[in-house]
């Protein structure tokens, strides 16, 4: 079945346009899901949150009957004491007990590239995979990625395999029985005849993942080490966390430091002979890092496992474990930093938390150092906006024109207010020379925009903002009312640190145009004038080529009014005219 925009032409690698069907509730995606494997087609869906909970029953179905279906899963908080939209590994982890093989991205790229494995792996093996990469750190991140053909998974798929899947399929030409009820004489031995299919998955999936290597140039493996040869410190963990874990690795490296970190890629099956292949044999101290709370367990899931590997194995580093970025925390660079520095203690903490305070049970790891292991060169900006005001959509708009238009590497996240419209959002995004490898936001900016003017007796908007950085303000206050509005603090911060102060009436601007109160359009175009990340004619030309893209089907009307906020004459202009006391000598 086509629905409204999918490309009309586009075919699977069998040559077949693929059917999309939505659902009225997860678990009947999931029996959908079953009932279609069953039949011998191959058969995804993608989920997260509760709403995976809502397939745990088809799951053990589907993996007890052996058929090669695959899930996507945007891993995000479950409601516990509140609900929480944003994202953490505890649904995943919910599922570990059905039977799916667990397969894990860290990033954007990652997700291009491992997602299909997932898929060769599950044909191939006849287990179901469930790919997870982090909701809204992972999901709702824009990065500059490399694509992967179509035609290399027609190559890698293992075509008998497929034609097997297909020879076992339901069919009333050959009817069989399945689903039977099964009693205690039968049960245990029957559920035990999965495991060959099980102990075969590690080796499947090392082999196409180093085929997938080989296409991308990218090393990937059931487990990738990296950091010294020689580290005697290391982190495992699994998902975004891995980059900024290598950021601080080094970053520490540079400092003469040991140090490094195993990123888990397959979690189930859980393979301990790739994992202790993998860990050098210098490592004293291991801290194992989980994005999910078991309350009561002695241990959270991922960190057992690592324990139980070397239950036995003849070599015993001193196992600690932590957890991080419940509910979205953010995890930056300097906990990390904290987590390797706990491991050098006297005596360290175990089962401890980062990037919080934990004032009541005393868990959490203190930052006794703030650190930027952001690569060199690399502009951060922050963009304060109001809910469906537009600018997350300008924001996505600017890093993709940079992104397509240059040879820059970028990343643009989106911190939602939970209330969406109406609430708060702030747009980070990073653009630099450099691989960005920073799943955080942006603690440091060159420039930072606000929307909507209320925002100055609110928020800290300046916050990180780095000495001599840029501020562009949308406000229809004058030069006097500005000088009375904003917050004395304010006003200290930009004098002290040589801050260029801008404002902006694209309030009036999109009046005049026509586009009532979306000025997004119009801050975009500031922002390109002030940021000096690509030269303003390129902004303006690669801006318009997008809004005829954009707004063309709307018609010439629309495309016209985005063309004049693009060209718009209310320039940004320095209020220099202010002479409080606190700008005195600042320009």
């Amino acid at each position: 079945m086509w629905m409204p925009g999918l490309p009309k032409e586009e075919r699977n690698i069998f040559g077949e346009t693929v059917k999309v069907s939505e659902m009225e509730s997860e678990g009947g995606a999931a029996g959908t899901v079953h009932g279609s494997l069953a039949a011998g087609a191959l058969t995804t869906t993608f989920t997260a949150s509760q709403g995976l909970l809502l397939m745990i029953p088809n799951m053990y179905k589907i993996a007890g009957e052996l058929l090669p279906g695959v899930f996507h899963v945007s891993a995000r908080t479950l409601a516990a004491q509140a609900l929480c939209i944003f994202g953490d590994q505890g649904d995943v982890m919910a599922c570990r007990q059905t039977g799916f093989a667990l397969l894990a991205s860290g990033s954007v790229q990652e997700v291009m590239d491992i997602g299909g494995v997932a898929h060769l792996a599950a044909i191939k093996s006849r287990v179901p995979f469930l790919h997870f990469f982090d909701g809204f750190r992972t999901s709702h991140e824009i990065q500059k990625v490399e694509v992967m053909d179509y035609e290399t998974y027609k190559e890698l798929i293992d075509w008998d395999a497929v034609q097997a899947f297909r020879d076992h399929a339901l069919n009333p030409e050959h009817p069989v029985t399945r689903g039977t009820a099964q009693n205690g004489d039968i049960f245990f031995q029957a559920r035990e005849a999965c495991n060959p299919f099980y102990d075969a998955v590690p080796e499947i999936v090392e082999d196409y993942l180093g085929k997938i290597s080989k296409v991308t140039g990218r090393e990937y493996h059931l487990f990738n080490y990296y950091g010294d040869p020689q580290a005697e410190d290391i982190i495992i963990a699994m998902g975004s966390i891995t980059d900024t874990i290598e950021e601080t690795v080094d970053y520490l490296a540079a400092k003469g430091e040991k140090v490094g970190v195993v990123k888990v890629h397959l979690y189930r099956p859980f393979s301990v002979d790739f994992l202790l292949k993998t860990i050098p044999d210098s490592v004293k101290r291991i801290t194992v890092l989980d994005r999910t709370k078991e309350p009561g367990a002695i241990g959270q899931p991922l960190y057992m496992d690592v324990c139980t590997a070397f239950f036995g194995a003849g070599k015993a580093p001193k196992v600690l474990g932590g957890i991080y970025g419940l509910g979205s925390k953010d995890t930056t660079s300097s906990d990390i930093k904290a987590v390797f520095d706990n491991m050098k203690a006297a005596e360290p903490k175990d089962q401890f938390t980062i990037s919080i305070v934990d004032d009541v049970t005393f868990r959490s790891l203190d930052v006794e150092e703030e650190i930027d292991t952001i690569p060199e060169g690399t502009k951060g900006c922050k963009f304060w906006g109001l809910g469906s005001d537009g600018t997350v959509g300008a924001n996505k708009n600017a890093i993709k024109i940079i992104g397509d238009h240059t040879d820059l590497y970028a990343q643009g996240y989106f911190d939602y207010d939970s209330k969406k419209s109406g609430g708060i959002t702030c747009s980070h995004l990073r653009f630099g020379k450099k691989p960005i490898k920073s799943p955080y936001l942006v603690n440091a900016a060159d420039f930072i925009s606000c929307s909507t003017e209320s925002y100055v007796h609110q928020y800290d908007l300046l916050k990180g903002l780095k000495k001599g950085g840029s501020f562009l303000l949308n406000t229809v206050w004058d030069a006097a009312e500005i000088d009375r509005q904003l917050p004395a603090e304010m006003k200290r911060y930009i004098a002290n640190n040589d801050i260029q102060f801008y404002t902006i009436n694209a309030t009036k601007a999109a009046e005049d145009i026509g586009l009532g109160r979306r000025t997004n359009m119009i801050m975009q175009a500031a922002f390109f004038k002030l940021a000096d990340i690509i030269p303003i004619d390129d902004a303006v030309k690669f801006s318009k080529e997008s809004i005829k893209k954009t707004y063309g089907n709307k018609g010439e009307a629309i495309v016209e009014m985005n063309y004049k906020a693009v060209d718009c004459r209310y320039r940004p202009v320095h209020p220099e005219e202010i002479r409080c006391s606190c700008f005195l000598g600042h320009r």
